[in-house]
């Protein structure tokens, strides 16, 4: 039972060592969203993408030794902390509940700030298109050219991106 706590403990502080990983990030892609740093700004996308797979990882190993714990408390797989820390000996329930606390928040700050990071690429992606806009010439004829025959209107084309919703 020891053994199992223990890599219960270690499964959740790894998962919150993702997600303050996850914050970090967040936080930096920000600043870069505000700086307009946009080669910066791909490889925070991409740092963000490998991170979420590292939350994912540690989501799954975290789920594992939560089973694992019920298992050998005689619960089922599927057990809840909620109903699983009560049956945790008395000296590892303060422990277990703070880290669960400590995820649950985490997360929430995560989720949070990837919401605010959304909107503000979303709307960084609505000037963009706005300046695109108004490089699209109203009038179609192109300038200097007097054989009106073999002018060719130019049309804009579609829509070079669509904003992420």
């Amino acid at each position: 039972m020891i053994v199992t706590l223990q890599n219960l403990i270690e499964a959740l502080r790894n998962e919150l060592q993702q997600y303050g990983e996850m914050l970090a990030l967040l936080d930096h892609q920000q600043e870069l969203v505000e700086l307009q740093g946009g080669d910066d700004l791909v490889h925070s996308i991409s740092a963000i993408d490998t991170q979420s797979a590292a939350i994912q990882a540690a989501r799954s190993n975290r789920q594992v030794a939560q089973w694992d714990l019920a298992e050998n408390l005689g619960q089922p797989r599927g057990s809840a902390f909620a109903h699983l820390v009560p049956l945790m000996p008395d000296h590892y329930r303060p422990l277990v509940k703070a880290l669960i606390q400590e995820n649950n928040e985490l997360l929430l700050r995560v989720r949070e700030r990837a919401q605010e990071n959304h909107l503000l690429l979303r709307r960084s992606l609505e000037k963009m298109q706005q300046f695109i806009t108004t490089l699209a010439p109203q009038d179609h004829s192109v300038p200097g050219r007097r054989d009106e025959d073999s002018l060719s209107a130019i049309e804009p084309g579609p829509c070079l991106y669509e904003a992420i919703i």
